[in-house]
């Protein structure tokens, strides 16, 4: 079962990844889509860095429950800031796409990490 803890991590954290570094290709489009929205262009960068840096700390399982914390917040802010025009239906899918990562992210800050993880290596090491 620790195994798919571990893919379960992976699975979650590719999609922020894929699009983290996504944006770095396309910067002054994702600025005019973020500035079209109210949200302030210099904070490109720090989604960035949060789309990238966290899910690596959960794919290898270092501090996994604050990472998966700042991913809940970071993607129920984006939910409600990009996706909450319901009358238009892709944006009620995003919405809710949004939402049920956010309590795959809150699961894993419940659960913790297992076996695969950094954590659970450097605790077993300082016992």
């Amino acid at each position: 079962m620790h195994i798919i803890e571990l893919i379960g991590r992976i699975f979650l954290s590719a999609l922020f990844l894929i699009e983290g570094i996504g944006k770095l290709f396309t910067q002054e489009q994702v600025i005019t889509y973020m500035e079209d929205y109210g949200v302030p262009g210099i904070l490109f960068i720090p989604a960035v860095v949060v789309e990238i840096l966290f899910p690596l700390l959960l794919i290898v399982g270092y501090k996994t429950k604050l990472a998966a914390s700042v991913m809940t917040l970071f993607t129920l802010t984006v939910a409600i800031i990009f996706h909450t025009d319901f009358g238009d239906g892709m944006q009620l899918i995003f919405f809710l796409k949004d939402i049920a990562i956010a309590g795959g992210f809150m699961i894993v800050i419940a659960h913790g990490s297992n076996k695969f993880s950094l954590d659970h290596f450097l605790k077993s090491n300082s016992e």
